[in-house]
């Protein structure tokens, strides 16, 4: 009987010190992985996230309600809110861009069919594009970079529609090897009746009425806003106003009344790289022995329903460059 007490006596102090043993190793494991936890929480935590840019995060964010349009062009020729692609594709590849890859023009150009955010009478009434163009200065040759046209049989002129966003170069202008003339303009139709202005970095006095834009064989930020409200439309190079101050209000009649919110021809199409003439297929519309097909690359093309502001306009630019 003594041996058999012993023997359960000590059955009963092995068992007990093996409960112990478990808890032990329970506790050493959840220990060890808390320890795991908080060191990977440490380590993420020790590369702090970069900075906002006058309160942005990303270019995505600046104005994102506004955006109707984008073109990342980061290994695709779509635009990314709608994935519209283009139905004609010519001279297009892809290269180094701001952001990410940006579209390259061998004297090439894409077409696109009709983007519903950008088809409706009201779509535009303030409009912004942005964009971001490197190309060289072409001399004789003017080279677009954005339209939103009529459609393809509607279209009776190059400037025959709300907007044109392009590159002027031509004899009537004064240039120089490294500089750009950036010139845009956009139309109304109200009553169906075609009213239109535009602004340029040009005429008047250099440095004064308007600003000269060094940027050829190098990225430079071109934004068109035009202003409904005040009819008022500017351009903007690198963050920085410089179009015309003498063509900000666009008007008619006497007294002039600003052309006011645009009202678009419905249905429209998107044209970059070329002109809504004969040689993208607008067979309405005559080709002008100044217009050329573009030559160098394009990136993040932006189309905002609203006249961003100045500080919008400069985080966009501040952003991109920065690849975010």
């Amino acid at each position: 009987m003594h041996k058999q007490e012993s023997l359960k006596f000590s059955q009963k102090s092995n068992s007990r010190i093996m409960k112990r043993s478990k808890s032990k190793l329970v506790i050493l494991t959840v220990t060890a992985l808390i320890g795991i936890i908080i060191f990977n929480a440490c380590s993420k935590s020790s590369t702090p996230p970069l900075p906002p840019i006058n309160g942005y995060n990303t270019s995505n964010d600046v104005a994102k309600t506004n955006l109707l349009a984008h073109w990342t062009f980061d290994g695709t020729n779509n635009e990314t809110i709608s994935s519209t692609a283009p139905t004609v594709t010519t001279g297009a590849s892809f290269t180094a861009g701001v952001k990410g890859q940006a579209l390259s023009l061998n004297n090439g150009y894409l077409v696109f069919p009709t983007i519903a955010a950008l088809s409706s009478a009201n779509a535009i009434g303030s409009v912004t594009v942005s964009c971001w163009v490197n190309t060289d200065n072409r001399d004789s040759l003017a080279s677009s970079v954005f339209c939103l046209t009529k459609t393809l049989t509607a279209q009776t002129d190059w400037n025959d529609g709300p907007l044109n966003v392009y590159l002027e170069t031509g004899k009537n202008h004064l240039t120089y090897d490294d500089t750009l003339v950036l010139h845009s303009a956009f139309a109304t139709y109200p009553g169906g009746v075609r009213e239109g202005g535009d602004n340029i970095n040009d005429y008047g006095v250099r440095g004064t009425d308007f600003q000269t834009v060094h940027g050829t064989k190098k990225w430079v930020h071109y934004v068109m806003r035009y202003d409904g409200v005040g009819s008022f439309i500017d351009i903007y190079a690198d963050g920085v106003r410089v179009s015309n101050n003498n063509f900000r209000f666009r008007s008619t009649g006497t007294p002039a009344v600003g052309l006011g919110l645009i009202i678009s021809p419905v249905p429209t199409q998107v044209v970059i790289g070329g002109w809504p003439n004969a040689t993208t297929g607008y067979t309405n519309s005559a080709v002008q022995s100044w217009q050329g097909l573009y030559v160098g690359s394009i990136d993040e093309i932006r189309v905002y329903n609203a006249a961003l502001t100045d500080l919008e306009i400069g985080s966009l630019y501040q952003l991109e460059l920065a690849g975010r």
